[in-house]
């Protein structure tokens, strides 16, 4: 059964020993930060907090609520994050039914997918409470989170959690997507979508036809919707569809009060509102997953026509910042979901692995089986022409014995097998948005590694030797008299 929405899933991480509650008053200008900064660097990403008393706001604020793999695995009620993609690779290793009888089996993942629909409803807790006449966004506990955001402009405060909800003017497709809002006043804020993702597209188009652009900033789900939000789609795919195959149950959706949009009928709190085409505002700077400020540029600007939320509405958060933070679980996640996805062009890849440390742009570990001369460096070419893969500056492939999760051993792997004039290749393309090391915004180099075993058709002019493995006998031997000799 599916979560019926963020309080549900809150109540059984505290019934799990897994959320703490703060009941001392705390400010959501840098103090809720620091608090969860330091929970989130705790062992095992340490516990969801839940604080019930929030400086001049009658909400309280949940953070932290994905940020270790067990919290992570519960959202999406799996035991393993593999199982999601187990289930994705069942869907996909369909061969074309024959026979009738092929056609007929066929039907149950038919009538499953079908399932998974998003289905609009009339009434929805997210409109318990409509605000139409006179909207303020700064009465909610919407945080700063450190010390420079949106410095000397405002007071930086910043919506964390928000999922966008925009429609494709040409095909009427939903999109939602994560996009930080920066709050300027009561009505209006900025919105930072970069200039790859689907909502900047719709807004591009909007912007073509001279046409004001509707949008809504839900807050507040259950964990799969917030979580769908984030995950990188196919443009042709909604993501509460995506939501729906996550919880077995189609998302709920009702209809703005000012707009067209559909949002989640559960969410906690929605922003109904608008953009002017052409219109911008400087936007930031806004401490980000890179450990790093974002700077300050022009985006478009988000004004706020009406809001509704539940009577008693929590407001969720997260913080980002240098690794470990909560979204380093979510990118995890994504990791793990979407590697069947990478195998549908890419068969040889094993395994794949971004470390939390690379931000999850900044490198990526590949194992392959290995086929034939150069394979490893068809790899890297292909996936900088993949997606969200394209942003990876450091790619590093090696063979398929290598278990790219075992940072160490990899490493030891990578360092004992590259000759770096062979094996390296440098590449010029885009790079992620929040890159600040590039010379240009959003355009620089990356590097690709050939960390495999190298055959004499790749310039191998001596055998590879062999690794040092202890025969199975011995180990078997050693491991019968271990407390023979006294070493346990």
């Amino acid at each position: 059964m599916a979560y019926k929405d963020l309080r549900e899933f809150i109540k059984l991480l505290e019934n799990k020993g897994l959320l703490k509650r703060i009941r001392a008053e705390v400010d959501p200008v840098l103090e809720i930060t620091e608090i969860t900064d330091r929970m989130c660097k705790s062992p095992g990403g340490g516990k969801a907090l839940f604080f019930e008393k929030v400086k001049n706001s009658e909400f309280p604020v949940v953070t932290n609520i994905f940020g270790s793999f067990e919290r992570m695995c519960l959202s999406l009620r799996v035991e393993s994050l593999d199982d999601i993609a187990d289930r994705i690779e069942g869907l996909l290793n369909q061969s074309p039914p024959e026979s009738l009888m092929e056609k007929l089996s066929v039907l149950p993942k038919l009538f499953e997918i079908s399932k998974w629909l998003p289905k609009t409803v009339r009434n929805a807790p997210c409109q318990e409470i409509i605000e139409k006449d006179d909207p303020d966004l700064t009465k909610f506990p919407i945080l700063k989170c450190w010390p420079d955001d949106g410095q000397p402009t405002d007071e930086g405060r910043f919506i964390t959690l928000p999922m966008v909800f925009t429609n494709d003017p040409d095909t009427g497709r939903p999109n939602c997507g994560m996009y930080r809002i920066h709050i300027y006043d009561r009505v209006t804020t900025g919105m930072h979508w970069h200039i790859h993702k689907d909502g900047a597209r719709h807004y591009d188009k909007y912007k073509a036809l001279g046409k004001k652009m509707p949008a809504a900033v839900a807050v507040g789900s259950d964990p799969a919707v917030m979580y769908s939000a984030t995950a990188p789609l196919p443009e042709s795919m909604d993501e509460m569809m995506f939501a729906g195959f996550l919880r077995g149950e189609p998302v709920e959706m009702v209809k703005c009060i000012t707009s067209d949009i559909k949002v989640p009928a559960n969410s906690e709190m929605v922003i109904e509102g608008y953009l002017e085409p052409g219109e911008t505002r400087i936007e930031g700077p806004f401490g980000d997953h890179t450990g790093f400020y974002s700077a300050a540029d022009p985006y478009p600007v988000f004004h706020v026509t009406c809001i509704t939320r539940r009577k008693d509405m929590i407001y969720p958060a997260t913080i980002v910042g240098k690794p470990p933070m909560e979204d380093c679980y979510m990118g995890k996640a994504t990791e793990r979901i979407f590697l069947p996805l990478l195998r549908l062009d890419f068969p040889e890849i094993k395994d794949f692995n971004l470390p939390m440390e690379g931000v999850f742009h900044n490198a990526a570990l590949i194992s392959i089986k290995k086929s034939y001369p150069g394979h490893a460096k068809k790899v890297i070419h292909g996936l900088w022409g993949k997606g969200q893969m394209m942003f990876s500056k450091l790619i590093i492939v090696v063979d398929d014995d290598v278990d790219v999760q075992n940072i160490s051993y990899t490493a030891w792997r990578v360092l004992n097998n590259v000759d770096w004039k062979r094996d390296v290749v440098i590449a010029e393309g885009p790079v992620d948005d929040l890159d600040h090391s590039a010379s240009w915004p959003r355009y620089g180099s990356k590097m690709g590694i050939d960390a495999t075993r190298k055959s004499k058709e790749e310039g191998m002019m001596r055998d590879w030797p062999g690794e040092l493995f202890m025969s199975e006998d011995i180990k078997k031997l050693v491991t019968e008299r271990w407390k023979e000799y006294g070493l346990d």
